[in-house]
């Protein structure tokens, strides 16, 4: 049994992979979130809901007593902060293993019109904030994996591939159930893709931008 610690365990994407963690594991989650209220759990036995913020040092520490896993779903301009937060915090507690959601284009890996598009679209404070995050990420000593993601598509189709950092990224979207397939994968096998940064994208999606826009 592992004991995963989901951070923005309200998110669209961690809502599916909590789903996907009942129905297809016998995982135990903590569900930490800035409004305990806003959510409501749907196995009381497996989930336990945890009411923080991701900067509270504290509170981050006293939620990862025996976690085996910290699945990380965050947003916002502070994300730097919530990853120094989040690795001094597992550093403190003796957790290694964390899965973080990042975003496609921190590393200027997005080639042709589409990442023209992307820089566009998410330069003037995003990707900046969320490139910041991941070299806080990847200088830590814990057995991390990044994901970025595609632009995010509700399609309920689980279909993706993988690029490493250092590849072109691929294609130009990717569905939010397929992102959560990929988390479920790594929290089911956490030897997998340790301190590695994985481009995910649905395949036969590339063009300049997205579908939806």
């Amino acid at each position: 049994m592992t004991n995963v610690l989901i951070l923005g365990a309200n998110g669209k994407i961690a809502h599916l992979a909590e789903e996907q963690l009942l129905s297809e594991t016998d995982a135990h989650m903590k569900l930490f979130l800035r409004n305990a209220s806003r959510l409501q759990v749907a196995d009381s036995k497996r989930q336990t809901v945890i009411e923080g913020d991701v900067t509270d040092a504290e509170t981050l520490k006293s939620a990862l007593s025996g976690v085996d896993v910290v699945y990380a779903n965050l947003s916002g301009s502070n994300i730097e902060s919530q990853a120094k937060t989040v690795v001094a915090a597992m550093d403190a507690a003796g957790v290694k293993r964390l899965v973080w959601i990042s975003t496609l284009g921190i590393y200027d890996e997005v080639p042709g019109k589409y990442g023209e598009w992307n820089h566009q679209m998410l330069d003037g404070g995003y990707l900046e904030t969320y490139s910041a995050a991941a070299k806080v990420i990847e200088a830590s000593d814990l057995d991390y994996t990044l994901i970025r993601p595609a632009w995010l598509s509700n399609k309920d189709i689980v279909d993706y591939e993988i690029t490493q950092k250092g590849e072109p990224f691929k294609g130009t979207e990717v569905s939010r159930k397929s992102i959560a397939d990929v988390v479920v994968k790594l929290i089911e096998d956490p030897t997998k893709e340790i301190r590695r940064s994985l481009g995910v994208n649905q395949p036969g999606t590339d063009g300049d931008k997205p579908s939806f826009y």
